[in-house]
């Protein structure tokens, strides 16, 4: 078994900002010349996140909604309280979302549903510079 390590790096605007990150991936996957093995797309923050969605304006207002409901950035934070940064709502998403996703590579490719696609969701209340790790595993 080989291992390759790539990286994608990202200018972001905060905010739940949602950004389709599967062609990065795939060019990824090219550059390792690995044919089967698996594929993580790893993001090192705790203030974002990664996974799989159609990518289409609906689903990402419904995503943006479902996450102002579920951690509203008003609400009172610990985090906030100790840090007062007020990102403690970033920092509940990115856990809810998590850092990574593992996808199986099957002859060079990745194994994805016809609609879906890799995206990298980042939390924090203002633009950040993101770095995303990629580490294909296989032969």
């Amino acid at each position: 078994m080989q291992v390759r390590l790539n990286h994608i790096f990202l200018t972001t605007r905060g905010d739940t900002d949602i950004l389709d990150i599967t062609q990065q991936v795939i060019e990824c996957i090219h550059s390792s010349t690995l044919q089967n093995g698996l594929v993580t797309i790893f993001s090192p923050s705790s203030t974002s996140g990664i996974t799989t969605l159609e990518y289409e304006p609906g689903v990402l207002q419904d995503l943006q909604k479902i996450f102002d409901e579920i951690a509203p950035s008003g609400r009172d934070y610990q985090h906030n309280e100790a840090w007062h940064d007020g990102n403690g709502h970033s920092h509940v998403r990115a856990a809810l979302l998590k850092a990574s996703i593992s996808i199986p590579l099957v002859d060079g490719r990745m194994t994805l549903g016809t609609w879906q696609q890799i995206v990298f969701i980042d939390f924090d209340t203002r633009p950040r510079k993101r770095e995303i790790i990629i580490q294909i595993m296989g032969e």
